[in-house]
């Protein structure tokens, strides 16, 4: 049954405003009442506490991160002509981890709070302008992957490095345990800095929509009708580094998110990469809302990361996306 890309567009930010809200209410565990209960209540201070300085920008992060991994998972894919494309391959995700690791490492993150959203976001935009300057002017898109891969391997080796060095252990145990990627504990100070980034980076993408569709047919044909490639690369490119950037900043590593969902939503939006933006973007919030709202409230002794979460959900998709390639080919 073929849904029209208008009904699917509803229905993904329908899904997406109901989860939004379910977040804002919902207990941290089932012995808890729903926050909404006690804010109607009549000593509700501590939980208007709660609800505004904890849960709206843990629920607004959780929004905002989704939308901007599910769209620069699209925008790559389009870019690179690959399903298997994710905001991870040029290097910006493994970069602003590694800016944030140095930020703990150097001792800033215990001085100025901000020092490690502030160290993950310079390291994605050095990754980004080492990326073009690695790869020239005139890059086709195989080089622009091949320079992503080397610089994803330099900053995850600078990183273990990094790790390696520490002086003290607990200290690399905190590298590691944020790495796995959450959303606990994160205040509207992260959502201010995290938030404008992530939105530049929504419209740099969304400028270069029109192109992703000429680029499917081919480098050659885009060229031929009148696209630049080269200002349609800087436009993805900076765009994913800004909102992967922004978001592993203030949350940590959180992976898979760009690569389930652009492929889940593909056929839905007749193979269209402009349609599958906005689409992507919906559901990319939609996926990451519901796995905030999954490590609250699975019983257990500690949160769960949440990248464990979409890891678990993520790898074997990944498995399954390649074992569909191998059919096709043969």
């Amino acid at each position: 049954m073929k849904v029209g890309f208008t009904k699917l567009l509803l229905l993904l930010a329908t899904t997406m405003l109901s989860l939004f809200c379910l977040s804002l209410i919902l207990p941290s565990s089932f012995a808890e009442p729903f926050l909404l209960l006690e804010l109607l209540s009549k000593d509700s201070d501590i939980a208007r506490t709660i609800f505004l300085e904890l849960r709206i920008p843990r629920t607004s992060l959780a929004l905002i991160v989704g939308a901007s991994l599910g769209l620069a998972g699209a925008a790559m894919q389009g870019l690179l002509r690959n399903p298997l494309a994710e905001p991870g391959v040029v290097g910006v995700s493994g970069s602003a981890a590694l800016g944030a690791t140095l930020a703990f490492y150097s001792g800033l993150a215990s001085i100025m709070p901000l020092a490690l959203p502030l160290g993950g976001i310079a390291g994605a935009l050095f990754a980004v302008i080492l990326l073009f300057t690695i790869a020239g002017k005139r890059a086709g898109i195989a080089t622009l992957l091949l320079a992503g891969i080397a610089i994803n391997a330099i900053a995850g080796a600078l990183t273990a490095l990094v790790l390696n060095l520490s002086p003290n252990p607990f200290a690399a145990m905190e590298i590691i345990f944020w790495q796995m990627g959450s959303l606990a504990d994160r205040s509207l100070l992260h959502l201010q800095l995290a938030g404008p980034l992530m939105l530049i980076g929504w419209a740099l993408i969304l400028l270069a929509a029109p192109a992703t569709r000429a680029l499917s047919l081919g480098e050659a044909t885009a060229v031929s009708l009148g696209i630049n490639i080269r200002n349609t690369q800087v436009k993805i490119i900076g765009g994913t580094a800004l909102c992967v950037g922004a978001g592993v900043a203030v949350t940590g590593v959180i992976g898979f998110v760009g690569l389930v969902v652009p492929h889940l939503l593909r056929k839905l939006c007749n193979n269209d990469p402009a349609q599958l933006l906005l689409a992507s973007a919906a559901g990319g919030a939609s996926l990451l809302l519901a796995a905030d709202i999954a490590v609250r409230c699975i019983p257990a002794s500690a949160e769960l990361k949440l990248g464990v979460i979409t890891a678990l959900l993520g790898a074997p998709f990944f498995l399954y996306l390649i074992f569909q390639l191998r059919k096709l080919e043969q």
